[in-house]
């Protein structure tokens, strides 16, 4: 999913960079409401793990790579806002420092997996959460449905963009054919690692996972953040 230098022309690429550092700057306000001494940790891991996990890059044709992107997953666990920052800073790293993916497109990088992975990966996780149980045994499917449509979604979004703004000499048919069908194959693995991952963490300490807080019992929340133990909490 990585976009190298010159795979967009300049206008293309100058626009992604707008929409991405209006998504950055709301996302550090939205990201106060996420976290706090608890949960900032959990996004330091959380932007570990995407790094790890995208340095497994594979060739998809049509001169692009695929791999895991890791939107949803950000998303459940540390909240959008917070994982819109996570990505971010992880594309920064790997753009500046690992050259995987452009300097120029890191605009188009973290539009395609900062926003549109982070968010349609979290819209679609609350819609999978609002038709399962309200338990925490459901948090780790309703997040694999949103890490699934998170991947062909950020690569149907490329492929607009390199439609308006393409400037390799590769047809739009091919770039189409080879970002949805592949990452459609990678949504499916990307869907398993989420729901092994949120799993996991939900069985240890749901309360440091954001998208489980819905369906934790007020009483446990209470107990495992110390709520009612600070000064003027609610009894």
């Amino acid at each position: 999913m990585h976009v190298p230098d010159g795979f967009l022309d300049a206008p293309t690429s100058v626009a992604t960079g707008a929409v991405a550092a209006a998504g950055i700057a709301l996302a550090l306000r939205g990201a106060r409401r996420e976290l706090d001494d608890r949960t900032a940790p959990m996004a330091g891991l959380v932007a570990t793990f995407v790094f790890a996990a995208q340095m497994v890059n594979f060739p998809v044709g049509a001169g692009t790579s695929g791999h895991l992107l890791g939107g949803a997953l950000a998303a459940v666990l540390v909240g959008p806002w917070t994982g819109t920052l996570c990505l971010s800073v992880v594309l920064g790293v790997q753009a500046l420092l690992m050259a995987d993916g452009g300097i120029t497109a890191l605009g188009t990088n973290i539009t395609l997996m900062g926003l549109v992975g982070v968010w349609v990966g979290w819209f679609a996780f609350r819609g999978a959460a609002a038709v399962l149980p309200k338990r925490p045994a459901s948090v780790a499917p309703a997040a694999a449905v949103g890490a699934f449509l998170s991947v062909p979604a950020a690569a149907l979004v490329f492929t607009g963009l390199f439609a308006v703004g393409g400037t390799v000499p590769v047809s739009l048919g091919a770039v189409a054919a080879a970002m949805l069908t592949w990452h459609a194959v990678i949504g499916v693995g990307e869907a398993v690692v989420t729901a092994l991952v949120v799993a996991a963490v939900v069985a240890v300490r749901p309360d440091l996972v954001h998208g489980a807080r819905a369906v934790l019992p007020a009483p446990e929340l209470e107990i495992r953040t110390g709520a009612a133990a600070r000064p003027g909490a609610p009894a």
